[in-house]
């Protein structure tokens, strides 16, 4: 079980368990009672099941940014390649050159024209990583490509007219380790 399927059987269970709360209200609203006692009942299943939700969301909002999937990216730490991307309306500039797998690559990424969005897909388009674009400022982006193939950066921001067709294509080839 992957843990996105765990996250989203806790939070199914937690959805059964308010759906479970409900219905024993409902099913106890036709009784006679004294309404101090009634009232007195449905303040404290209140208050519990307001508890077991916070307790809940506090868990579950742990347990999924615990294993953050994208590398520190403030520390100012050498990478081994370095390429420069430069975004233009409708285009991307990148530095031509061979990027490795299994080593680190930072992106150094700054707009010329308006903002962009610069992100990372592989080849089933799933996003690697991104960051923004801005004129007059360069935001680096640290990414480690496990794999040999083909990726492609995409603009993610509304940046024009031809906005959509904003695509790269870019190979990575198999590290120095990987060839041996």
């Amino acid at each position: 079980m992957s843990f996105q399927d765990s996250i989203w059987l806790t939070t199914l269970v937690g959805i059964t368990g308010v759906a479970l709360v409900f219905l024993y209200v409902i099913s106890q609203s036709g009784r006679q009672e004294e309404p101090s006692a009634v009232q007195a009942r449905a303040y404290a299943l209140r208050r519990w099941v307001f508890g077991g939700l916070i307790a809940l969301g506090v868990v579950v909002t742990g347990a999924s940014l615990r294993p953050f999937p994208i590398a520190p990216q403030h520390t100012l730490q050498p990478a081994p390649q370095v390429i420069r991307v430069v975004g233009h309306q409708w285009d991307w500039q990148v530095d031509s050159g061979p990027i490795q797998a299994g080593i680190p690559v930072a992106f150094e990424v700054t707009s010329a024209d308006v903002n962009h969005g610069f992100g990372i897909y592989d080849a089933d388009g799933h996003l690697l990583g991104q960051s923004q674009a801005m004129p007059g400022v360069t935001n680096r982006l640290v990414h480690t490509f496990t794999q040999p193939g083909k990726y492609r950066i995409l603009c993610l921001e509304y940046c024009g007219l031809a906005h959509h067709g904003m695509i790269l294509e870019f190979d990575v080839v198999a590290g120095a380790e990987e060839q041996s």
